[in-house]
């Protein structure tokens, strides 16, 4: 009799815990409603942006949820993709941070806001500097994601800023975990801020342990590249300098050497001669650097 008293009595309450997940649920969808509609009433010819400047910070929203925090997240993520593509509302941009900071605080690893928030700043709202803060809002709330520094780093690239997306593949590619190709984009991001000593230790890096022929490829051509700008770009100017000295274009490279401009005429990574204009005073590598 008591056993079943003490079934009974557990299922009882087993059942009334249900009741207030229920009830919980309702309640925030309701209070989520409710806001959303208040909001919406707002003139927006008087306040810019007032559908979402009336939510609270994350912090505050999260104790209003009642433990349902990643659903509210949920609905005002929809809610922020809808508002975000509606083109009428030309200040909706304004308010861009805020949204997905709400989420963030509400949902931190909620990883797609943070990836659709970056790209709508910087494809929508042009401003690649607020994708930035976004994805560093996502890898500051999960530090062990090199997601987030990959995709700022490559929208750096995209917007030919090597000094920035060379930084943020640095940091993707410290995180356990990356995969080896943000090596290679960090390396030639490197490249392309003219810093060439680092580059080829990267590439060379790479070329040294990569398993597969085609990595051990794209390696060389980039290893060619560098050296061919490195080799090219000091020849050019020991040209200028013969050039001003004598008046007149060397007929070959060897007259840098005996005229002591150089100590010797440098081959390129395959062991060929760079090409020389003698009309020109123009020096060119022996290929195009990502065909061998």
């Amino acid at each position: 009799m008591k056993t079943t008293e003490v079934r009974s009595s557990g299922q009882r309450m087993l059942q009334h815990q249900k009741n207030l997940l229920v009830l919980g649920l309702v309640v925030s969808l309701l209070v989520f409603s409710w806001l959303k509609i208040q909001t919406d009433k707002v003139a927006r010819t008087r306040v810019p942006g007032s559908s979402i400047i009336y939510l609270p910070s994350g912090k505050y929203l999260k104790h209003m949820t009642f433990g349902y925090s990643s659903l509210a997240a949920d609905l005002i993520y929809l809610w922020a993709i809808q508002y975000y593509g509606t083109y009428e509302i030309t200040d909706r941009f304004q308010y861009l941070e805020h949204i997905f900071s709400i989420i963030a605080e509400l949902d931190p690893k909620y990883v797609d806001p943070y990836e659709v928030g970056a790209l709508i700043a910087v494809y929508d709202a042009h401003d690649p500097k607020l994708a930035y803060k976004i994805l560093d809002m996502g890898l500051e709330k999960n530090p062990d994601s090199w997601i987030f520094p990959f995709q700022a780093g490559h929208i750096a690239q995209m917007q030919k800023d090597f000094e920035v997306a060379r930084e943020y593949y640095r940091k993707a590619m410290e995180i356990p975990g990356a995969p080896p190709i943000v090596k290679r984009l960090y390396a030639n991001a490197t490249f392309r801020t003219m810093n060439y000593q680092e580059a080829w230790e990267m590439w060379k890096e790479v070329y040294e342990t990569a398993q597969e022929d085609w990595v051990k490829e794209i390696a060389y051509n980039h290893l060619y590249r560098v050296k061919s700008t490195v080799d090219t770009e000091v020849l050019g100017e020991a040209v200028k300098k013969y050039r001003e000295r004598f008046g007149r274009w060397p007929a070959d490279l060897g007259q840098l050497v005996r005229a002591g401009l150089i100590k010797e005429v440098p081959k390129d990574l395959d062991g060929k001669d760079y090409v020389y204009e003698a009309r020109t005073g123009e020096v060119k590598p022996a290929r195009v650097w990502w065909k061998r």
